[in-house]
């Protein structure tokens, strides 16, 4: 019986109770792109730090031909392609050995049959007692076939036996509306206990994000600020400096408000702006990001237009090159009116929150790739330093850098050195990669990790799913009843339309510059 030699639970970070336990990662999907630039690397990564359990094998199960050997030299290509540590000839043979693969149909029964007889024949030879993950790296339309025939052919074991577990990881998008989303939701509900569910959200594991709960809750200063008395406004950021690129059949019946703002920016804005919790439990932290949910203001047809901005980026440049608008890129419709650009004012009608305006905003062919959230604490009465109002004092601001250079700063203001009084804005930063040296791992390390030792914190619950889609179901119903035939457009490398500039400054705010 051998285990895997590069596992070592006591440097995953997770408390004894909570370390990552012996299993089988079975990938469908195993031979996609998510899998060789993400998925395979990060277990790499993960087995570098010893973070893997000590008995642990892979399974990866696509339609592709490939025997073990050739999976390895597959999953060895995106290692050295998209690993943050450079691949270690040693390391990789103790790694490769955990890898294999097995062909298949996804809609074909014996594939499960043969995929069974599989995991007993290797679950054995590694030490493992039968816990299996299933990673779902397929289409969502093949998500009920997959789920009904891992449990049709007993791989799904059911919840409160002190035998094996059985967890499925479920990728993004959980459907494209509200009725698609329960769909999908009732099928997992049918076949697991949603405490077997784990919907990946990779936002949700980038070392920024995991920091706001410590920042806010973690030191003294922060959480008697954090109301309305003292902040102004929230700007979420989320800006992407590629196209549509190869995924335009996709994006042209998704755009922004469904690709970023119903999962990655929702789930943001429920961190920033959520209660103090009881106790540092799933179960509990996910109640509060949900009751946040529950208190977002819905966006009506009589205000969308003073609320939310939609636009598509047109000709321009990227890298001092041209590029065609959006509806000139391949793939995408002549007159499509899918946003690659939204912006939305939103308030959260709580105690805390009560006329604080949240402003998100999120395009592709801007200027660069930037996500940030940024906390403007209001300003000091018009005296002493404030009291002209032609040089008025900027606002400090607590800005959270979630990619790509992972950190914090705060802005305040200082005097500059002399014989006269002249106020200057100064940043104090904080950066991960200077602060500690080593690359933070990928948001993939920390979230499968997770779901190893059993941590649903940062996954999405099936109430938040369809809570967040009640949200934005308002406002895809008012535009489709809109009857508009072109959106506004912004030249590609911008920071996006002039009428979303329109949208804050009615609020007498500005967007940042990133």
């Amino acid at each position: 019986m051998s285990a895997n030699p590069l596992g070592n639970p006591l440097l995953t970070g997770l408390t004894e109770d909570q370390a990552a336990q012996p299993c089988t990662l079975v990938i469908f999907g195993g031979g996609g792109d998510l899998s060789r630039r993400k998925l395979l690397p990060a277990m790499y990564n993960q087995a570098l730090d010893g973070a893997l359990p000590a008995n642990f094998a892979l399974l990866g199960v696509a339609l592709e031909e490939m025997d073990d050997d050739a999976y390895r030299a597959f999953a060895r290509e995106g290692v050295e392609r998209f690993s943050r540590q450079a691949l270690d000839e040693r390391h990789w043979q103790d790694f490769g050995r955990l890898l294999h693969y097995q062909p298949g149909s996804f809609t074909d029964p014996q594939t499960y049959a043969r995929l069974k007889e599989r995991l007993e024949t290797i679950e054995p030879e590694f030490g493992i007692p039968g816990n299996r993950i299933f990673y779902l790296a397929i289409p969502p339309a093949l998500i009920e076939t997959c789920v009904e025939n891992l449990n049709a052919v007993g791989l799904v074991y059911p919840v409160g036996n002190d035998g094996p577990f059985s967890r499925i990881i479920v990728e993004k998008p959980i459907g494209h509306d509200l009725a698609s989303a329960r769909g999908v939701n009732d099928v997992l509900g049918r076949n697991l206990d949603e405490s077997q569910i784990y919907r990946i959200d990779h936002y949700l594991g980038k070392e920024t994000v995991q920091n706001i709960l410590v920042m806010r809750f973690g030191n003294s200063i922060f959480e008697p600020l954090w109301n309305a008395k003292y902040i102004d406004h929230v700007q979420i950021t989320v800006a992407e400096e590629e196209g549509v690129g190869t995924r335009a059949g996709y994006y042209d019946h998704a755009g922004a408000l469904r690709d970023m703002v119903q999962n990655h920016i929702l789930q943001l804005l429920t961190l920033i702006a959520m209660e103090p919790p009881w106790a540092m439990r799933a179960d509990i932290i996910r109640d509060h990001r949900q009751e946040v949910l529950n208190c977002l203001r819905p966006i009506t047809p009589d205000v969308i237009d003073e609320h939310v901005v939609r636009a598509q980026y047109g000709p321009g440049f990227h890298q001092g090159a041209d590029v065609p608008g959006y509806r000139r890129e391949e793939g995408v419709a002549p007159d499509s009116t899918t946003e690659t650009y939204v912006a939305l004012k939103v308030y959260i009608d709580t105690w805390r929150w009560a006329g604080v305006p949240f402003y998100i905003r999120t395009g592709k062919r801007m200027p660069k790739r930037a996500s940030e959230i940024a906390v403007h604490f209001k300003s000091v009465p018009p005296i002493l330093f404030n009291a002209n109002p032609d040089r008025q004092l900027e606002q400090n601001v607590l800005a959270l850098s979630i990619q790509p250079n992972e950190g914090l700063s705060l802005r305040i203001a200082t005097k500059l050195p002399g014989p006269k009084v002249k106020i200057f804005p100064v940043k104090m930063d904080f950066r991960y990669g200077s602060t500690f040296g080593d690359q933070s791992p990928e948001a993939y390390e920390r979230l499968i990790l997770d779901v190893m030792a059993g941590d649903a914190t940062l996954f999405m619950r099936r109430d938040a799913v369809e809570r967040s889609w009640v949200f934005i179901e308002d406002i895809l119903q008012s535009w489709a009843s809109s009857g508009t035939r072109w959106l506004p457009e912004y030249s590609a490398g911008t920071w996006g339309p002039l009428e979303s500039d329109r949208m804050i400054e009615a609020g007498r705010h500005k967007w940042r510059l990133l």
